[in-house]
């Protein structure tokens, strides 16, 4: 049911603006508006059907299959390098600190979950605002200076589709599936997971990981 409503409203918008511009309904100034709505609602339900997947395949997924020792500190540099483009549009800055951390896990999703932690605190930040992003002691910490999560969403935000603020969360092209994919990620690795945040100050999320190799 959930994921029909996220998929029915971008797919109402494409139908409506392309058969505007099918029927000749669309003047010439308003064909590239359309086309660029018709651009951002695709990307959206993209972004949407990667998550899904996402989800699934880790809800299937046996951890153990496709383990390795993994250098966290590695893939938070590489996935800081990645959002770089993102956080310079926000006039974010990033700030990386710590050093080598080495966990036994599957690399590529431990890599979504630094990116979808990092990805979150830059959509989320205050223009100008600055992200923390630390590895030391088996941990893994992302601090920001967002907007904060009010005290009585904390206990819902790891669910899939919930969302703080609908509103802001689609305009900004969340798909309310991020959190809840760090918390499969975190469960497959059989890491615990500590949310703080303040309503108009940040939100700090910070995932450690067990001394031992997870027995799946």
């Amino acid at each position: 049911a959930n994921v029909s409503h996220e998929l029915k409203t971008p797919l109402t918008s494409i139908s409506g603006y392309g058969e505007m511009i099918e029927n000749g309904m669309a003047k010439d100034e308003n064909v590239r508006v359309f086309a660029e709505r018709i651009r951002r609602e695709s990307n959206r339900m993209l972004s949407l059907v990667t998550d899904i997947i996402a989800l699934s395949e880790l809800d299937e997924r046996q951890i153990l299959e496709q383990a390795e020792p993994v250098d966290l500190y590695t893939l938070a540099v590489e996935t800081v390098e990645t959002l770089t483009s993102a956080a310079m549009v926000r006039g974010v800055s990033v700030r990386l600190s710590g050093g080598p951390v080495q966990v036994h896990g599957v690399r590529s999703l431990l890599s979504e979950l630094i990116y979808n932690l990092l990805d979150n605190a830059i959509r989320y930040n205050r223009d100008n605002g600055t992200v923390w992003v630390r590895v030391a002691d088996r941990q893994l910490s992302v601090r920001d200076t967002g907007i904060g999560i009010p005290k009585h969403h904390l206990s819902r935000i790891f669910e899939r589709f919930y969302r703080v603020d609908k509103s802001r969360s689609k305009a900004s092209g969340g798909t309310g599936l991020g959190l809840a994919i760090v918390k499969h990620i975190c469960e497959k690795h059989h890491a615990s997971i500590r949310l703080e945040s303040a309503e108009g100050i940040g939100t700090e999320i910070t995932i450690t990981f067990p001394a031992t190799e997870p027995q799946d």
